[in-house]
């Protein structure tokens, strides 16, 4: 079975975690989904493996970048209907504050879906949604059938 079965197969079933489960890294750092409302969120439960500054401690920021990608990739795959996996373009990250070794939260909002390229801003907290960590802008490719223009 293709990845875009496999996946189609679980939107079918409502199946957030499954989702994880097709991605690798997703899975290592230890990334969790599930649907609040209307929205997919994800988590990342404290884990030490995804430390980066054992003095404060502080999560890694590629941890968290990485993070902030599948969640991503996660909305994007329920939201839209999946012909091709979506690649990533582009990616910007603002770090706002140090990631604290405590749960971390995310979600995504899809700014401009067009046929090709997609636009979506993630945002990343921890203990008040209000008071994000990391803020991030990432372009997908939908289809690679065109180049991009």
């Amino acid at each position: 079975m293709s990845l875009v079965s496999q996946i189609n197969s679980l939107k079918a079933v409502h199946d957030y975690e499954g989702l994880v489960d097709l991605i690798p890294y997703a899975k290592f750092i230890g990334v969790e989904t599930s649907m609040v409302g209307d929205k997919i969120v994800s988590n990342l439960p404290y884990m030490n493996d995804n430390i980066g500054n054992p003095a404060l401690p502080a999560l890694h920021g590629g941890v968290i970048a990485g993070f902030m990608e599948n969640s991503a990739l996660f909305h994007l795959l329920w939201e839209i209907e999946v012909l091709n996996i979506p690649k990533i373009i582009d990616f910007s990250i603002d770090y706002l504050r140090p990631g604290q070794a405590v749960t971390t939260y995310s979600h995504c909002d899809i700014i401009r879906l067009g046929k090709r390229v997609a636009l979506c801003n993630v945002k990343t907290w921890q203990d008040d949604i209000n008071s994000p960590i990391a803020l991030a802008r990432g372009h997908f490719l939908l289809s690679n059938n065109d180049p991009i223009d």
